[in-house]
Formats: C-alpha cells, structure tokens, sequence
C-alpha cells in the first residue's frame, strides 16, 4: 500500500473528530438495494469506524477491517461490541467466511486494482451486495474555495485523490462504478449521490484537513506552514458540500 493509504493511524483522533458522519440514509439505500435484511457484512479500510456504526447499530453484524492498528484502536471506543475487528489489509484477507455484504466508506481506492473484483466476488455470498462510498469534500464557496486553493499552492497543486481508473469528472459513470461494470463477477450495478452539506469553524476546518492524506505525507514544517496560510484566508466559519457517491452492485450467484 501506498505511503498516503498507511499515513492515517498517526492522526487516528483527529479523523475520528474532524471526518463527518455518515447518514441514515446511506444505510437506507444500502438495504433498500438488497431487497431483504443483511445480517452480515465486512468492512474495507473500516478507519476509526464512521461507517462501522452506521451499519453495526442497526443489527448487521459487521467485521471491520483496516490495516492500521491505531485506526482500529480508536474505532473499538465507538463501535457497538459485537463489531469483529481484523488487522489487515484488503489484499491479506483470506477467502472463508462470506457475507452479505462488502463495503468500503471512502477506502476503496486503497486498495490494489490487480484481482481486486475477484476478491472482493470471494467474501461475498452468491446475491450479495457491494457497496462504495465516498466523495471529496470541497468549500461550498468559490471564493472561499479558490482562496484556499491559492493558499495550497506553493505545498499542493491538489488535496484530492484522482480518479483510479483515470475516469473524467463529467463522465455519467464514475469510477468505481466504471469497473464493476465490466467485471465479470457482478450485475445490476447503481450509482446515486446522497448530499451532504457540514457547516464548521475555521479551526475545525483546519482540523479536517489534518486528515487528509495530501497533508499528512508533507514534511512536518510544511504542513504547520500551510494550515497556518490557509487559516488566514478562512472566514470565522465555512460549509462542506460532501455530498456521497454511492456505488452498489450485485454478485453474480455463478461462481
């Protein structure tokens, strides 16, 4: 895995902090596509158990993995306890036991593309769903926004991660969605958008970006420089649009 995937355990409280919350609806959908109750589900790149909750909470009994032993040590503090945690990376995770459903919240891209369908086809039960989820989250204001991008500039050309299968933003389509369509392992592939607006102080905001892994990998003096010159551009609050790609598909029940 790459240096930016394994950077997060270092700042484990301050993820579970600054990163927003899922909601209820994602949850919603997620079942509603099912089309029946799922009782089991595992979780790539679980983090500090945003997602975790959102599924654990309302009876799916959920294993949780990540590959990051402080990530999972913050997420036992605010998972229900009947959560399974599993050190390991998506890659490492043996075919054994399958679930209803595999999910990723904001990690698939992570993970390695070569056999990564094949695997992901593997942990599932035959029907069984497929479930990504995530987004950048940008400043709602452009001024505000472009502020902030000439604040970066000198450190980051960009905070964001690309798209992994090089899929333009405008494209219908998004990645992983583009993917899945052409495995051979599953059908009936979806993708909707959940909006999501969060409203924060300057210094939360700031906070937010501490997570973010374009930052993380930066020299320490670097960083402190440019959270300390994007401070100055920020007014006293900001919004997030986050809005939530979904992306849901089924497994093929032909193995």
């Amino acid at each position: 895995m790459s240096g930016r995937a394994l950077s997060f355990g270092v700042v484990a409280e301050a993820y579970e902090r600054f990163r927003p919350e899922y909601p209820v609806e994602l949850f919603d959908m997620v079942m509603a596509y099912a089309g029946h109750p799922v009782r089991t589900a595992l979780e790539i790149g679980a983090g500090t158990g945003k997602a975790t909750r959102l599924f654990a909470r309302r009876g799916v009994m959920v294993t949780a993995t990540d590959p990051d032993g402080a990530m999972l040590a913050e997420l036992r503090k605010h998972v229900p306890r009947g959560v399974r945690t599993v050190r390991a990376a998506f890659e490492d995770l043996r075919p054994g036991e399958r679930y209803g459903l595999v999910y990723a919240a904001a990690a698939l891209h992570w993970t390695n593309p070569r056999g990564r369908w094949s695997r992901v086809a593997a942990l599932l039960e035959p029907g069984g769903v497929f479930a990504s989820c995530g987004g950048p989250c940008q400043l709602a204001d452009p001024a505000v926004e472009e502020a902030v991008r000439a604040a970066r500039a000198p450190f980051l050309a960009s905070d964001e991660i690309p798209s992994p299968d090089g899929t333009p933003p405008d494209q219908e389509m998004q990645w992983p969605g583009t993917e899945l369509r052409q495995s051979e392992w599953f059908t009936d592939v979806q993708q909707s958008v959940l909006e999501r607006r969060v409203t924060m102080s300057a210094r939360d905001y700031v906070g937010h970006l501490s997570t973010v892994s374009a930052y993380l990998v930066l020299p320490t003096a670097e960083r402190a420089q440019v959270f300390s010159q994007i401070m100055q551009v920020l007014p006293d609050r900001v919004e997030m649009a986050a809005d939530i790609t979904v992306h849901l598909a089924r497994r093929r029940h032909d193995d």
